[in-house]
């Protein structure tokens, strides 16, 4: 008959350690969704946009202008009709901005929807910045009901420095609306 041994100091250690990198690994699992987008929105990262609620617009650059080109798209779970009043506008650089979209829903109970957003080129999301969006919180929407939803914006005049980025003619702000995971979906069967 064998009998084990107790593991050696040596054994505990290395399954300590183990345990600790999986521990951290999950950790960093669970933020690295957040710190993701902590980082996009810092640095303008794969077209996202800045924010600045509530903030003001530095002012037009005489003789700066450029396109901006409205994009707008719906998620196939999603029974709405989704599209920009406009489809390019010509702003000047470090103006105040409005463009308006319009959303109807086209089913036959209430429905809550969720919008994302990009910018690009993807190396412009650093200059374009949101003051009010519709963008910032969900939308819900009766049976039919159709709603004008604003988005106030300026193009950064900072665009004008970087050489990468200052002889764009053309910024494509880019939304799609997807049904939102919580909120009223009537329609919506329990499960």
């Amino acid at each position: 008959m064998t009998t084990l041994a107790a593991p050696s100091g040596r054994n505990r250690r290395v399954g300590v350690i183990t345990c600790s990198v999986a521990a951290a690994m999950l950790g960093l699992g669970y933020a690295s969704s957040p710190l993701y987008r902590m980082f996009c929105q810092a640095t303008g990262f794969g077209g996202t946009t800045q924010r600045n609620e509530g903030g003001q617009a530095p002012g037009a650059v005489v003789g700066k202008i450029i396109n901006v080109r409205f994009d707008a798209n719906v998620s196939p779970s999603l029974p709405w009709k989704f599209e920009p009043e406009v489809k390019v506008s010509r702003v000047a650089i470090g103006a105040r901005e409005m463009a308006f979209f319009t959303a109807t829903n086209m089913s036959d109970h209430a429905i809550t929807g969720t919008a994302a957003f990009n910018v690009s080129p993807e190396n412009v999301g650093q200059y374009f910045t949101k003051i009010q969006c519709f963008c910032f919180t969900s939308q819900t929407l009766k049976p039919g009901e159709t709603v004008r939803m604003p988005v106030v914006y300026y193009v950064d005049p900072a665009l004008l420095k970087d050489k990468d980025a200052r002889d764009l003619n053309e910024i494509t702000l880019s939304y799609t609306f997807f049904r939102a995971k919580s909120g009223v979906d009537s329609g919506a069967t329990g499960g």
